[in-house]
């Protein structure tokens, strides 16, 4: 990024539950070399038995998992679950009563799914690498503006499930950022990889149908499958909304 560049924070975003929908934040603190608190804490398993395939659901298979609302509290702590405005669960995730009630709801709610049954998990650190291949992504709403152009469509950003989305640059400044440090708001963050996008972000989080082909979209319109950028956080701070992202 350039001194002449500037941009601001539009949104500031957290999934609890990898695989629903996010949580809007006006403000978070970051840490060195972690990621968002409480993002992706927790996930819906599959394949607890013996000798079977382990995983995690989420859109790529599951589109109805867009249909659910997500609200944490960690003061609690205490996870509320919402289908069409109306509470369906809410239970303390971080332990076994909370975590049995919340499976209870997944066995209902995904019945009939051929990765069998679900295991609500709060995750532990070495399985929640493996969730987050780099603890931030950012995504620059001016790149889905151009997206959308191609794609002769509105997209919701929500579709590419950042954590911090910005605006004020021209499309696709942030690929230019790979192996630099920006500052956003108090924090200084890394930026160390493009995102390849996959069909989980052709579900609409509204209507959880699958209605586009986004990376189809990408590759056709502009050669890549990626949209937005991985990030370390290098520099503790906090973030808020209307914050500047600057150079370091």
């Amino acid at each position: 990024m350039s001194s002449s560049e500037s941009a601001t924070v539009q949104q500031i975003c957290r999934y609890p539950v990898k695989g629903l929908n996010a949580e809007a934040l006006e403000r978070v603190a970051l840490t060195p070399g972690e990621a968002l608190p409480d993002d992706r804490r927790f996930a819906v398993a599959y394949g607890l038995g013996t000798g079977a395939k382990r995983g995690f659901f989420d859109l790529l298979e599951e589109e109805r998992l867009a249909q659910l609302r997500v609200a944490y509290d960690p003061a609690g702590p205490t996870l509320t679950l919402s289908r069409q405005g109306r509470q369906v669960v809410s239970a303390n995730p971080t332990d076994q009563t909370g975590r049995m009630l919340l499976s209870q709801f997944f066995a209902g709610f995904l019945m009939g799914s051929r990765r069998g049954t679900p295991s609500f998990q709060e995750v532990d650190e070495r399985t929640r690498e493996s969730l987050l291949p780099s603890p931030l992504s950012i995504i620059n709403l001016a790149s889905i503006r151009d997206f959308e152009r191609v794609a002769r469509q509105p997209v919701d950003p929500r579709r590419f499930r950042g954590n911090i989305l910005i605006d004020g640059l021209p499309a696709w400044t942030e690929f230019s950022w790979i192996g630099q440090e920006i500052r956003v708001g108090a924090a200084r963050l890394r930026v160390v990889e493009r995102i390849q996008r996959c069909a989980a972000t052709n579900v609409n989080p509204d209507t959880a149908e699958r209605d586009m082909n986004i990376p189809l979209t990408l590759r056709k319109g502009f050669g890549h499958l990626d949209m937005g950028v991985y990030a370390e956080v290098v520099g503790g701070g906090t973030v808020r909304r209307g914050d500047a992202v600057a150079p370091a």
